[in-house]
């Protein structure tokens, strides 16, 4: 049994239903290969339980194919003796992605990564979505996360070409990702616990695009 908050485990991450009705870029279909100029992306605002100041940042990938969120205080936990409010956490990234002139991009694909340790009885699921500013927020998509458990799990959702919503060309809209952790004693007797934190490690979690020429 692992001892609460001695070890991290990758963060949990999202990616939201997208079959939604949004503006869809002048392209004929999807590139093979990203964009070789560099791509910079702004984490403007972060807000929630689960992101105080100064605990969540957002980097692109050397080869342009992905961004990562970065979590260092993201946990939730339930159990005997843990107050209410700390059954829940929450994170929402307000993230501006630059990128080339004639160039745009979607989410293809997500990957999860987490750490969780939960006793036999409790309940536990992690949700998500995103959305462009001034869109269509869409749903949330959940993920439960079976207990027990006593380790590192991960989960990856690909997106279809023709689910993807694209940035409208020429428009520098806000992407916001907003994440979810939730944990339930239910039936079990002992404290359990859900994380996107570490302390002995920065915790990733990894945004795919998917690029089309404007």
């Amino acid at each position: 049994m692992r001892t609460l908050l001695t070890r991290g485990g990758a963060a949990l991450a999202f990616f939201a239903s997208l079959l939604v009705s949004a503006p869809q870029a002048s392209a004929s279909s999807p590139l093979d290969d990203p964009p070789p100029d560099e791509i910079v992306i702004e984490l403007v605002a972060m807000a929630g339980s689960g992101c105080a100041p100064g605990t969540a940042d957002v980097a692109v990938s050397p080869d342009n194919t992905a961004f990562t969120a970065i979590y260092s205080n993201y946990l939730a936990q339930a159990g005997p003796g843990v107050p209410v409010t700390e059954n829940r956490k929450n994170c929402q990234l307000n993230v501006l992605v630059h990128v080339p002139h004639g160039f745009t991009f979607a989410i293809a694909k997500v990957d999860y990564r987490g750490y969780g340790f939960l006793q036999r009885g409790a309940v536990a699921q992690q949700r998500a979505n995103y959305y462009f500013q001034g869109m269509t927020q869409g749903s949330y998509a959940n993920h439960p996360i079976s207990a027990p458990l006593d380790d590192n799990w991960i989960a990856t959702d690909a997106v279809p070409v023709a689910a993807q919503v694209f940035r409208p060309c020429g428009e520098l809209r806000n992407l916001n990702i907003n994440t979810e952790l939730r944990v339930a004693k239910g039936t079990s007797t002992d404290v359990s616990y859900l994380t996107m934190d570490s302390t002995d490690g920065s915790i990733e979690t990894i945004y795919h695009f998917s690029w089309r020429r404007c």
